[in-house]
């Protein structure tokens, strides 16, 4: 990465960090060729560096073939960027044990999830046993492990799912509740760490002071790998799982990283097939620009912004942002917001937000955002943030909305 200096002087996170932040906005190409546009849903998908497009690029033109099916020299290289890409992901993760560890690469976090539930979950659990699944975060996070109970029910085996409970203040997860759920039959907890409508940081490291050392916990990361840092080691927990298109890849590419230490090794069922290499050439080209970036810095910039604009919401009176309420100011210590602010007008439908914001030129997302089970179902519109948004694009999205009060 060329140009990228640290800015780190004493002022807020943006005066601080918009000498570093200019020079990696201009290596997105859709982002510079558009600047009467503002993309700000990056939670649903980000914009991709030039960087990532030029390892793709170089991939296809100059060594594509398949891995660990052939010994002629493109064939290896494809089967070493392979085996790299895993050893990149674990050093990206910060892989307490890289020789005891496994990475997985599936077609994102949705695939991930199911490929933990389907060929590792049904695997641990007998007659009897019980798990701890989120019902109020997306649906990629809810659905799997229902799936997993069907399946052990359809070959006699009958499990308990239980809700993991979380704060209704803060939407945060219930430490408190969860003690009181954990049992000597719960053989498994699965969790989100950053929620993908309300944008909190959801304390996944608590998860483990109360269900103890043994038990296995599988992090759903969609929103928090390539927004800010992420340590396997520090969270504690047995599987982070995510999507490659979340984080400054392609499409159509994710990974699993699974511990390996607590239940049985995982090891995905069947034959696999053919990997999705192109993919795997932009994860980790991804991968290596986030690094150069610095993943800490990103989410300095980012909730910079999400405070700009959640103070700027708190004085239109037409809106109610969602979640925690004492988290929206800047200095706020109650619950970290990273990259995400979802909001209502309280008059024009969530829908009708959206269209009228794109045309002014805001691209942002307006439904009801997969949300499970006991999730509030009604539409909200969604600003999410990455290293190329700008203070001036939250300016104006603020102008707009403060228009139609």
């Amino acid at each position: 990465m060329t140009g990228v200096t640290d800015g780190t002087g004493g002022g807020s996170p943006l005066d601080d960090l918009a000498s570093w932040q200019r020079p990696l906005r201009a290596q997105f190409p859709i982002i510079v060729a558009h600047p009467e546009l503002a993309y700000l849903d990056n939670a649903a998908t980000t914009q991709k560096p030039q960087a990532v497009l030029d390892a793709v690029q170089k991939y296809l033109t100059t060594s594509n073939a398949n891995a660990g099916r052939g010994t002629y020299p493109w064939a290896n290289a494809t089967t070493a960027l392979v085996e790299r890409t895993r050893e990149r992901v674990k050093g990206f993760l910060g892989d307490p044990a890289p020789d005891r560890s496994s990475v997985h690469f599936t077609a994102g976090t949705t695939d991930g999830l199911r490929t933990v539930a389907r060929d590792w979950l049904t695997t641990l659990l007998t007659d009897g046993d019980e798990i701890v699944v989120p019902y109020a975060d997306h649906q990629a996070n809810l659905s799997p492990w229902l799936e997993a109970r069907e399946l052990l029910a359809r070959q006699g085996v009958g499990i308990r799912v239980r809700e993991l409970p979380c704060q209704a203040t803060s939407g945060d997860y219930d430490p408190e509740a969860l003690a009181e759920l954990i049992g000597p039959r719960t053989r498994f907890v699965a969790a989100t760490h950053v929620h993908h409508v309300y944008g909190s940081d959801m304390n996944v490291h608590r998860i483990r002071r109360v269900v103890g050392p043994d038990v296995p916990i599988c992090l759903d990361a969609a929103q928090s790998v390539g927004h800010m840092p992420v340590s396997a080691a520090e969270l504690d927990v047995d599987f982070v799982v995510f999507s490659g298109h979340k984080a400054l890849a392609l499409p159509g590419i994710g990974a699993i990283w699974a511990r390996g230490t607590r239940g049985p090794r995982f090891r995905p069922g069947g034959w696999s097939g053919t990997p999705n290499t192109a993919g795997i050439a932009g994860l980790a080209a991804a991968l290596d620009w986030l690094e150069a970036a610095g993943p800490d810095r990103i989410e300095r910039w980012t909730a910079g912004l999400t405070s700009r604009l959640t103070d700027g919401l708190q004085r239109l009176d037409a809106y109610d942002v969602l979640g925690c309420r004492l988290s929206l100011a800047a200095e706020a210590r109650a619950q970290r917001r990273t990259s995400i602010v979802t909001f209502r007008h309280r008059e024009i439908s969530s829908g009708d937000l959206g269209f009228i914001l794109f045309s002014d030129g805001f691209m942002v997302r307006s439904d009801s955002h997969c949300q499970a089970g006991t999730s509030e179902k009604e539409e909200s519109v969604r600003v999410s943030l990455h290293v190329h948004n700008t203070p001036e694009e939250i300016d104006g999205l603020l102008t707009t909305l403060a228009s139609l009060q």
